[in-house]
Order: C-alpha cells, then sequence, then structure tokens
C-alpha cells in the first residue's frame, strides 16, 4: 500500500507540475498575443502618420509647383512688357521720324532726343 501511495503522489506532483507549465506556457501566449497586438496597432500609428507625411508632402510638392508656374506667367508678363514698351519706343521714334515739326537731330545739344525746338521753330515763322 506504500507503493500505491507513493504512486498516487508521484502522479499528484506530475499532476501539478504539469498544470504549472501549461499556465505558465497560457501566460506567456497571453503576452505574446497582446504584444502582437500592441505592436500592430504601433505600426497602425505608423502607417497613418506615414500617410498624413505623404499628403503634407504632396501638398508642398502642388504649392510649389503652383509657385513655380506664377513665377514664371510673372516673368512672362514682364518680358512682354519690356517688349511692348521697346516696340512703343520704336512707334514713338518712327513718329518723330516721320513729324516736320520734330527736329531728330538738335544741334545746339540743349534739347533731348526727340523733343520738339520750339525756340527754332519760332525764330523760322519770325522771318
Amino acid at each position: 500500500m506504500e507503493a500505491i501511495v507513493l504512486i498516487i503522489i508521484a502522479l499528484a506532483i506530475i499532476a501539478v507540475i504539469a498544470i504549472a507549465v501549461f499556465g505558465a506556457r497560457r501566460r506567456q501566449e497571453a503576452r505574446a498575443e497582446e504584444a502582437r497586438y500592441r505592436a500592430s496597432e504601433t505600426r497602425n500609428l505608423a502607417e497613418v502618420g506615414r500617410l498624413d507625411a505623404d499628403q503634407q508632402e504632396a501638398e508642398a510638392d502642388e504649392r510649389a509647383a503652383r509657385a513655380e508656374r506664377e513665377r514664371l506667367a510673372a516673368e512672362q508678363q514682364r518680358l512682354e512688357a519690356e517688349r511692348r514698351r521697346a516696340d512703343a519706343e520704336q512707334l514713338h521714334a518712327q513718329a518723330d521720324e516721320i513729324d516736320p515739326d520734330v527736329d531728330t537731330n538738335p544741334r545746339d545739344g540743349d534739347a533731348d532726343e526727340g523733343e520738339v525746338d520750339l525756340r527754332e521753330q519760332e525764330a523760322h515763322r519770325n522771318l
């Protein structure tokens, strides 16, 4: 009977050890599952942050492209204004060459280029 008691005690010890090992594995699995869940949540937050950064970068790129288009349009407008100004000055010079009342070659240096010298015209009228 002593052998039966020893066998029962041994079986009880083995059962307790088996339950302890099984419980430890379950706790370890539960911790691993919790770690997986936290890692998944962290990855989701990282993905949201990356998407936000991508959106901000796209908006910045769009703004930069819009600014470049505006800069090019302003440069084109400035060049067109310069061209028109040169055309207007050329037409003005042509008009001065055509106009008999405009002396385009001032002799005394007092009159500016293209300026009408009224003193000379008045002197010719009085003669």
